[in-house]
């Protein structure tokens, strides 16, 4: 009979990258005692990456060596196993949408649930609890959008979204628009104007 630590890493080994290994999901191979014991174990010898509390992943080996499984298939498949909302931060969106030149050098990604730190070999992921309306068009461009505008605030909110009606096509507007209801006072009345002034 296989040892518990073999049959997780056997079970891990199954999984596609990134997705992560919870002692919740192993408890068919043991008590939930043994089945920590044995995470914890395979993480101080190596075989796993501790994520953060309970989630474990497997690392990536390739003939380079071994490395963090990338943070955006981790965060996805956290996102995945826990039933939350999860996506990139407002100063991430506003220099994809090309609002800022600045580039974010942390990871911090919005999330439904708590506030928590995710370790994926040295790099340090931040999840932050944020408002619903944050999260409301969550994967989408005009989600993007609304996260954008809410990181830069209402001091610069109209003259960014003056550039965003020009960038984005007029469907994603348009869905921005439709959103305006869900926002913050300032936000709602920023994108009516843009929209209708």
């Amino acid at each position: 009979m296989q040892r518990l630590s073999e049959q997780i890493l056997a079970h891990a080994e199954g999984l596609p990258e990134g997705r992560p290994v919870s002692a919740k999901s192993l408890l068919h191979l043991g008590n939930r005692a043994a089945v920590d014991q044995a995470l914890s174990r395979l993480a101080e010898r190596g075989q796993l990456i501790r994520a953060g509390r309970g989630v474990y992943l497997r690392p990536v080996t390739s003939r380079f060596g071994t490395r963090s499984p990338s943070v955006e298939q981790a965060v996805e498949a956290l996102a995945s196993q826990r039933g939350e909302v999860i996506v990139s931060s407002g100063a991430a969106a506003a220099n994809t949408l090309g609002l800022t030149t600045q580039v974010p050098v942390r990871s911090v990604y919005l999330t439904s649930g708590r506030t928590r730190k995710m370790n994926l070999g040295k790099q340090v992921v931040e999840l932050r609890h944020a408002p619903r309306w944050q999260l409301a068009l969550a994967n989408r461009p005009a989600g993007e959008a609304v996260r954008a505008l809410a990181w830069l605030g209402p001091e610069k909110a109209e003259a960014a979204l003056l550039a965003l009606k020009r960038k984005l096509p007029q469907t994603t507007f348009n869905e921005l628009v439709a959103a305006a209801p869900q926002l913050p006072t300032w936000l709602a009345r920023s994108v009516g104007k843009a929209a209708h002034g």
